[in-house]
């Protein structure tokens, strides 16, 4: 007997990744419709463009469904996505280095106390080289230690603090103007 929609759409992610692990399209589906903004926000950050993380989450997405059974734990599909959301970006950036402008540094959806600050701080993410700007992201907005970010960008750990050290440098003096609340 087929599951309903809402057996999908209410269904814990662990029964839908085991679900999808053989073979389940609809109940992939869901983990990506669960999961794609998150993705999307992590590699427009990485980018800082709109359309490039649109493709790169897409991309992203199909890896995912393509080497779902490779999984062992249901429980981690999260870490997983996000390691496979990371290598596609560094993919990408070794095929080709992404330029990135301050105008292509305007996040949509981005809603903050201070919408100067957010805009300055997309703009000074922008000025940072693109392997800085991602260990930066994935500290401070995705909160992963440095241990953690060098097995997921395959960094030694001495390039991931010096990244997160000068890029976190460059983002205060450019942020400088705030004062104290950045």
């Amino acid at each position: 007997m087929p599951l309903s929609a809402s057996h999908y759409s209410e269904g814990p992610e662990a029964l839908l990744v085991d679900l999808a692990t053989r073979g389940d399209a609809r109940a992939f589906e869901e983990l990506a419709r669960r999961r794609q903004s998150w993705i999307r926000q992590l590699l427009w950050r990485c980018c800082l463009n709109e359309s490039l993380a649109e493709d790169l989450a897409q991309e992203a997405f199909l890896t995912a469904w393509r080497k779902l059974r490779q999984l062992q734990e249901p429980d981690k599909f999260a870490a997983w996505l996000k390691q496979i959301a990371i290598t596609t970006w560094l993919q990408q950036q070794r095929k080709k280095e992404l330029p990135t402008t301050a105008e292509d540094a305007a996040s949509p959806g981005t809603i903050t106390d201070q919408p100067g600050l957010s805009r300055d701080l997309d703009r000074a993410l922008a000025a940072l080289p693109a392997e800085q700007r991602l260990c930066i992201v994935l500290s401070y907005q995705e909160g992963h230690s440095h241990g953690e970010i060098s097995a997921m960008t395959r960094m030694p750990l001495g390039t991931v603090k010096s990244h997160i050290t000068r890029g976190s440098a460059a983002l205060r003096e450019q942020l400088a103007i705030y004062g104290n609340s950045t």
